[in-house]
């Protein structure tokens, strides 16, 4: 019987190196073939040793290296050679990361496979935001969604179970449906001045925050430039951020931090 390779779906978190699991360096740093997304930072991978095989599969709206399904069938053939598969993904392999549905793939296929857990954006990044998930008085809960659709048909979201003063919603890939977001949370009850924030580039040393209200948070992300990765983070915890706003991103220039300050 022919010895099949085992492959590591391992979640890197958002960016910054020092947030990876202590497992999650071991294996990257043993790896014989890494294959991976286009959210896992340089920093991360410059954490690879020289020598090893590195595919690179990221996928942004419209254009995709790979499509899923051949991310699939890669994993599948490289794990007919006995070797140690890592396939990096940026956040948590189980949250918007499509690590189940590679999981599912290698389990059909009689391939063994380990889940490593990342620290999600939802997390890591309002942290470096100074935003709290929850809060006593303030937040309840948390809900976590996609702000993106397959083939970029409208969102299918609950908005009147999303528009809950009482939560903190935050919402993945959400920048090109902004609009819709906001009149869908509006519509639905929300209060147009509730506290929202947009985190560019979260816990690396290009974030970026913006502080606004659900209502003119489409108006400022577009005059600010904002680009993918970026989340969202609707509620009233985004109202703690000027207190408890802690990390300067490392080689910020002054102006940058001013900036920061006044419109976050």
């Amino acid at each position: 019987m022919i010895q099949k390779a085992k492959v590591y779906l391992v979640g890197t978190g958002p960016g910054d190196p020092e947030l990876l699991t202590v497992k999650a360096l071991r294996l990257l740093q043993t790896a014989e073939v890494v294959v991976y997304d286009r959210l896992v930072s340089d920093e991360i991978l410059d954490l690879i040793p020289p020598g090893t095989t590195r595919i690179y599969v990221g996928k942004k709206t419209g254009k995709h290296t790979l499509p899923q399904d051949e991310i699939n069938a890669l994993l599948v053939r490289l794990s007919e050679t006995p070797r140690q598969i890592v396939r990096l993904k940026g956040g948590d392999p189980f949250i918007f990361g499509r690590g189940s549905e590679e999981a599912l793939y290698l389990a059909r296929h009689d391939i063994p496979f380990e889940i490593v857990p990342g620290i999600t954006a939802a997390s890591a990044c309002t942290t470096y935001a100074g935003i709290p998930l929850t809060h006593r008085g303030l937040s309840r809960g948390v809900e976590i969604v996609t702000g993106h659709c397959r083939g970029d048909r409208p969102l299918d979201l609950d908005w009147q179970a999303l528009a809950n003063p009482d939560r903190t919603l935050v919402i993945y890939m959400g920048l090109a449906n902004i609009d819709e977001i906001r009149d869908g949370l509006i519509g639905a009850g929300l209060p147009p001045d509730t506290p929202a924030a947009v985190i560019e580039q979260g816990t690396t040393a290009r974030q970026r925050r913006l502080s606004t209200t659900v209502a003119e948070l489409p108006q400022r992300v577009r005059a600010s430039g904002v680009q993918a990765p970026a989340l969202f983070v609707i509620g009233k915890v985004v109202a703690l951020a000027e207190t408890l706003d802690w990390f300067v991103p490392q080689g910020a220039s002054a102006i940058q931090v001013v900036e920061r300050e006044q419109h976050g």
